[in-house]
């Protein structure tokens, strides 16, 4: 895709969008089934997904570790925006890797200490590119691409999250 075909395919929407900010809310589901012993089975695409324990909280490794799935998702979603964003700048980026990396201590999520936090303590997200591109254009690269990255927003700017419970029909 290039740049006149992206702006063709997205423009309509930005302009409805900015006419009527109502048709621009979006709600994403995910949906979860409880499995057998300790894993949750989700859809992904049309494949199922069995996330678990990880090795270091009592897992065998043979499930996903929803960690590992976060840091994906943010590969994926920052490998797709900067590829948008590139199309947009008109740069050529031959070919790339996006690198995700998280630290965690699991003695949070062990109970193991109070001290220790649930959760990702730091999230590294680099990129490495094939690209006659100049560095200032790539600064701009990545700058856009973090600003306009949907999950790395979310992780920088902590939504406000519920949690919920009812009881299954049946």
């Amino acid at each position: 895709m290039d740049r006149e075909q992206l702006r063709a395919i997205q423009g309509p929407l930005k302009e409805r969008y900015r006419r009527h900010p109502d048709e621009a809310l979006v709600t994403l589901r995910a949906t979860g089934t409880l499995g057998e012993g300790i894993a949750c089975s989700i859809g992904v695409g049309r494949a199922l997904a069995e996330a678990g324990l990880h090795p270091a909280t009592g897992g065998d490794g043979l499930s996903l570790c929803s960690g590992d799935m976060l840091l994906e998702s943010l590969a994926a979603c920052a490998g797709v925006t900067l590829r948008a964003v590139a199309t947009s700048l008109e740069l050529d980026i031959e070919t790339g890797a996006v690198h995700v990396e998280g630290d965690l201590d699991v003695r949070g999520t062990l109970a193991v200490s109070k001290e220790a936090p649930v959760g990702f303590r730091s999230i590294r997200l680099s990129f490495e590119l094939e690209t006659d591109a100049s560095d200032d254009e790539l600064d701009t690269l990545l700058r856009l691409t973090e600003r306009y990255c949907i999950v790395y927003q979310t992780l920088a700017g902590t939504p406000a999250l519920t949690v919920g419970w009812a009881r299954a029909s049946g």
